[in-house]
Order: C-alpha cells, then sequence, then structure tokens
C-alpha cells in the first residue's frame, strides 16, 4: 500500500514527477491537480510554483492525447510566467497535433526568440514550415498571427536557470537533423530562399533574426558550407565564439578550403584566447590565399597578444 501523502506542495509536486516518469499520466495529472488545490486554497501568491504545476498537467494531457486540455493549462502557465520555454513546447505541439499550424508557428518561434538553439522548436518549425507551404502556399508568413517580442529580461532568466531545468530542450544538441538523408531538389530550393532571407538580415544588422533563418536553412539541407560559415559570422557579432567554432568547423568539414570558415574561426579562437589555434588557421588560410590582408592582420594581432 502506497504511503499518505502529506498536505505538501513540494510532495505532491514530487510524486507526480515520479508517476510521469513511469508513465502512469492519469496519475500524475491528478497529483498535479491536488497540487494546485492546494496552492491556491493558501492564497499566497506563488507564480512560478503555480505556473510550473499547470505546465506539468499540461505534459500529462499530451502524452493521453488531450491537446484541447494541454492548450489551457499551457495558457494559464504562461499567464502566471510570460514566456516560459516548456509551457510554449507543449502548446506548440498541442496545436500542431491538431493542426492549428499558424498558432503552433507562433510558439516555436517564440521559443526561438528565447533561445534560438533549441532543437526541439528548430524541429517543430522545420515540420510546421512545410505544412505551411503546402497548405497556404508561397505567401503563408503573410497569413499568420502577430509573432509576440520577447523582452531581454525573459531571456536572462531563461538563460541563468541551472542546467536541469534545460534538460527538456538540450542546447548543445545537434540542431540540423537532415543530415542522415539526401535533401529532395525541392528542400534544397527551400534552403536557398531560406539562406538569402539570412543575408539580407546580416545587411540590416538583425544577426538574432539572420541566425533563425540560417538554422531553418540548414534543417531543409545541410551541405552547403557557406550557410554555417554565414551562421558563424552572426555568432561572432553576438560574442557567441564557441557557437561560431563549431559553424566554422562543420563548414571547413563540407568544404576544406572555405576562406571565410578559417578567417572566423580564427577570429573566434582569438576571442577565447585560443591563440595557438587562431594561428593554425590563420596558417590555412594563407596556404589558400597567401595575399589575404585581413588575415595577414589578424595573425600580427594574435602575435602581440601572445608576446
Amino acid at each position: 500500500m502506497a504511503p499518505k501523502l502529506s498536505d505538501s506542495v513540494e510532495e505532491l509536486r514530487a510524486a507526480g514527477n515520479q508517476s510521469f516518469r513511469n508513465g502512469q499520466y492519469a496519475e500524475a495529472s491528478a497529483l498535479y491537480e491536488r497540487a494546485l488545490r492546494l496552492l491556491q486554497a493558501r492564497g499566497s501568491a506563488d507564480p512560478e510554483e503555480e505556473s510550473v504545476l499547470y505546465s506539468n498537467r499540461a505534459a500529462c494531457y499530451l502524452k493521453d492525447g488531450n491537446c484541447t486540455d494541454c492548450i489551457k493549462d499551457c495558457t494559464s502557465a504562461l499567464a502566471l510566467v510570460p514566456f516560459s520555454i516548456k509551457p510554449l513546447l507543449r502548446r506548440a505541439s498541442a496545436y500542431e497535433a491538431l493542426e492549428k499550424y499558424t498558432l503552433a508557428y507562433v510558439d516555436y518561434k517564440t521559443v526561438l526568440q528565447i533561445d534560438n538553439s533549441v532543437a526541439s522548436a528548430l524541429e517543430g518549425i522545420n515540420r510546421i514550415t512545410r505544412a505551411l507551404m503546402d497548405s497556404l502556399g508561397p505567401e503563408w508568413r503573410l497569413k499568420l498571427p502577430p509573432i509576440p517580442v520577447v523582452p531581454v529580461s525573459a531571456q536572462k532568466r531563461w538563460n541563468s536557470l541551472p542546467s536541469e531545468n534545460h534538460k527538456e530542450t538540450p542546447k548543445n544538441k545537434s540542431k540540423e537533423t537532415t543530415k542522415s538523408r539526401v535533401p529532395s531538389a525541392g528542400d534544397v530550393e527551400r534552403a536557398k530562399v531560406l539562406k538569402e532571407e539570412g543575408n539580407e538580415l546580416v545587411k540590416k544588422g538583425n544577426h538574432k533574426k539572420a541566425i533563425e533563418k540560417y538554422s531553418e536553412s540548414l534543417l531543409f539541407s545541410s551541405l552547403e558550407s557557406a550557410t554555417y560559415s554565414n551562421r558563424a559570422l552572426c555568432h561572432l557579432v553576438l560574442k557567441q565564439y564557441k557557437e561560431a567554432v563549431k559553424d566554422c568547423t562543420e563548414a571547413l568539414r563540407l568544404d576544406g578550403k572555405n576562406v571565410k570558415a578559417f578567417y572566423r574561426r580564427a577570429q573566434a579562437y582569438k576571442a577565447l584566447k585560443d591563440y595557438k589555434s587562431s594561428l593554425a588557421d590563420i596558417s590555412s588560410l594563407l596556404q589558400i590565399e597567401p595575399r589575404n590582408g585581413p588575415a595577414q592582420k589578424l595573425r600580427q594581432e594574435v602575435n602581440q597578444n601572445m608576446n
């Protein structure tokens, strides 16, 4: 016989989490509901705790295919703590299951404003974009509801959370899921269009949005070296040096003579104070283009930093 739970919100939530892990979604939902009732009966404002409980119960509903109640609970969670990633992702999944693709797209895009490396949101955008192109045609973007602008405070709050809160949306997971298959001609064409949209955003100085476009492009086709080196440039501007190194490395895997990738990775290594690696990339670049002026200047700067 299971031990009787005390009237503790924390214990009820922990028990709900355990039931969820065991695949007992109805039982977990009931435990989260008890915790919610108890929390609300106290009359003390704890929006963070209440939001988590709504979001957790929404996850149970989603697992059981109850998309309507999942959406309601996610909306309640977001009313308490706006721009929380988990309820946004769960609501997007529910909208997608109900074929409400425009609403799903808005939620996935909102997540990517908060953290543009969330793998499940990138994959969701890939699926939804295909569905919207098929159902609404080339002008599908004009038929979307407004996408909310995420305040910087929400981004900072997410980035400051402990790592266990990121488990559902791993930041370091590979973002491109098409590497294992050969893209179709249609995929390649869509990838080119999205890359060009990214290039236009770079010209306008909107590097964060450009990263999203390049990431979408890579979901359709991850075989073009320039898309990675272009995204690396955006990471450099945003001082995301480790991400820039990763993108340049991928670009060079596809094209070992990508001069821009060598130069940008050298810049990123310099910023990370890995001067030896920076000089190695500059040397490789100068073997391809011996008279490359910016590379020669960068080599002088790195050598000065080493002295």
